[in-house]
């Protein structure tokens, strides 16, 4: 079952039916798109998106995801699932452009790496960044990201692998854990992700 999270400003709440307009605003907005690669999805798809997050990924456990809560008002989504780009684990986030450039990118990272730590035991994370994307690249290194490679796309598109570790400096791992990628994005603040816009 998907936890409920919370950082210093927001909720992490699991998904209701309520709040699919939300949901289908967000990925329908172009400046949204643009900084997760992703081109614009056409509406009924993403509102078909919302409902399997209902019926088929939260019964089904197939894999965490919230929307984004700041004093009742919707600011984004959130999500933490297995990943073919890499062995591990991918966390994605999009909030809604209104709410950019107020250190919010930041909090969400920062509270998925603590839920992939606490509650799924994993060590490290990844993170996928438009190599054009450089407020987001800041953020990272400020989060303690290191370049890991860079990945070029079909189109010649540049994104940038940075790795960083869950866990404070001289913690603990956890045993048998495995590494999870961290996807972000929202212009001033996150990183770019490349599969946000299809979180089923």
């Amino acid at each position: 079952m998907t936890p409920v999270l919370r950082t210093e400003r927001l909720e992490f709440l699991p998904y209701r039916p309520e709040h699919e307009d939300a949901f289908v605003a967000l990925l329908r907005d172009e400046r949204v798109c643009r900084w997760m690669g992703q081109d614009l999805v056409p509406e009924p798809d993403i509102r078909d998106l919302f409902r399997a997050i209902l019926t088929d990924v939260y019964p089904q456990r197939r894999f965490d995801v919230w929307g984004l809560w700041l004093k009742g008002t919707y600011v984004g989504h959130a999500e933490v699932k297995r990943t073919g780009n890499v062995d591990g684990h991918e966390l994605v986030t999009a909030l809604v452009p209104e709410h950019w450039g107020r250190g919010l990118g930041g909090e969400v990272v920062r509270g998925l790496l603590r839920h992939a730590a606490d509650n799924l035991g994993l060590d490290e994370a990844y993170g996928m960044v438009g190599a054009g994307n450089t407020a987001s690249l800041t953020m990272c290194e400020r989060l303690g990201f290191r370049h890991v490679r860079d990945v070029v796309g079909d189109d010649g598109s540049v994104t940038k692998l940075l790795a960083v570790s869950t866990r404070p400096p001289n913690a603990a791992p956890a045993a048998g854990t495995t590494a999870d990628l961290v996807g972000t994005a929202g212009a001033a603040e996150t990183a770019d992700a490349t599969r946000t816009a299809d979180p089923v």
